[in-house]
């Protein structure tokens, strides 16, 4: 069962800007933290932003969004970097009961 969708992805030009989304059910999506991870090859994922936290090397640049009535989060990017390179994935976790679900991800490459 794919549990979230995430899209937008792409090849992008370094300082350019893009919009992932992911689209979640209702049940998944209430009473739940969204965030976006991003994993490169050979590396372990890392949390880029959510509604309860942004990382330190994105602030400033990339910024979550969320609307209620659709079940959908997004990821507002700008200035983007070679380094932003990578699969970003789409995570749900409920806050009772701290299940979590993953999207399967969507792919940004951002050229020089």
């Amino acid at each position: 069962q794919v549990q979230l969708v995430e899209s937008g992805g792409g090849l992008v030009q370094a300082g350019g800007s893009l919009r992932l989304s992911c689209v979640a059910s209702a049940r998944i999506f209430s009473a739940s933290a969204m965030a976006w991870y991003r994993q490169t090859p050979g590396k372990r994922s890392e949390m880029i932003a959510g509604n309860l936290a942004t990382a330190n090397s994105v602030r400033g640049r990339i910024i979550f969004t969320s609307d209620n009535a659709k079940n959908t989060a997004y990821l507002h990017m700008n200035s983007l970097k070679q380094e932003g390179t990578g699969v970003y994935y789409c995570n749900a976790r409920k806050v009772r009961s701290s299940r979590e679900y993953w999207g399967q991800g969507t792919q940004v490459t951002v050229s020089s």
